[in-house]
């Protein structure tokens, strides 16, 4: 009886403030949308980085006969030159940093360049004018600054290069962005609390003769204080609610629908199943602020 009481008096709150209750639930459902968005996105940065971290490899690319640099000065590399880059990666320095090595000679190397370019593209080199290549993977990617070293002003070596370098700048945008989204979540959660806040105080002073007569007859705060909570955790609930629904319809059809199709060379992209482990976190982290956020508006009514 008692809690259908409490009940009662956090539902009648509601429907007399609601168009306050409504502005409650659409604060707290964009806020937290941003809030869920920036935790997959996280997700999925750490997602793409580990999987490139562990394909990413190291190119040694050979001298040809139009190579320009310094150590290419005598033409096209040498069948000694390659044998000594061979040698180099077997040693006992080298190996142990090394998985796998694939070596790929201008015939192969110009099948890849026409399956990268097409035909038309491709077609102003002739296969000796592309670089022969070896492609290192290595065991430890942190790794990669002595391979780089080992082989860099080498004779027959045109150029090294650590392909990680080049996810860099995507993953550093990426995390820029993770930010940009927790500012804003930041500043709507903020924006969130204090409207719950100014929510409960209007109501408490909307029904201030009933919680006058209410202390009169003996009500402990608590009694008091819990329908006032209520009403700031129901509204704040359906916005963590819809928030929830947007950030599994975003998974759902701007991740699996739409960004897997147009962006195939991303093989790991977050899936529902991440968007469920977000989901629990969004609801309690709205559940928790608009409770602590109205008992702290009613505490210091009650105190005025």
């Amino acid at each position: 009886m008692r809690f259908g009481l409490i009940l009662g008096e956090a539902l009648s709150g509601l429907r007399r403030n609601a168009s306050m209750v409504i502005s409650v639930v659409l604060v707290t459902f964009v806020s937290l949308t941003f809030v869920g968005a920036a935790i997959l996105m996280q997700l999925q940065i750490g997602k793409m980085h580990d999987f490139w971290v562990d394909r990413a490899q190291v190119a040694v690319y050979m001298c040809t006969s139009i190579s320009q640099v310094g150590t290419c000065t005598d033409g096209a590399a040498t069948e000694d030159q390659i044998a000594q880059v061979q040698a180099r990666l077997d040693s006992d320095a080298l190996a142990p940093l090394i998985r796998d090595v694939t070596f790929l000679d201008h015939e192969q190397a110009y099948q890849e360049l026409l399956d990268l370019v097409g035909e038309e593209d491709a077609s102003v080199l002739t296969p000796d004018q592309v670089n022969e290549t070896f492609r290192i993977t290595l065991a430890d990617q942190t790794q990669s600054d002595v391979i780089v070293e080992a082989f860099r002003g080498m004779q027959g070596v045109e150029d090294v290069t650590d392909q990680l370098q080049y996810l860099e700048p995507l993953f550093s945008a990426l995390t820029v962005a993770t930010y940009i989204a927790v500012g804003i979540a930041v500043l709507m959660l903020i924006a969130a609390v204090l409207l719950i806040a100014t929510t409960i105080r209007l109501s408490a002073y909307a029904r201030r003769r009933e919680l006058g007569i209410m202390r009169l007859v003996g009500a402990s705060n608590r009694f008091i204080q819990t329908p006032f909570i209520l009403e700031g955790v129901f509204a704040a609930l359906l916005g963590s609610v819809l928030a929830s629904a947007a950030v599994v319809a975003g998974v759902q059809f701007g991740v699996n629908g739409y960004l897997r199709q147009r962006i195939p060379f991303v093989t790991t992209w977050v899936g529902l199943p991440d968007a469920w482990i977000v989901v629990p976190i969004v609801i309690c982290i709205g559940a928790v602020l608009a409770a602590l956020s109205a008992g702290f508006a009613i505490r210091r009514w009650l105190r005025a």
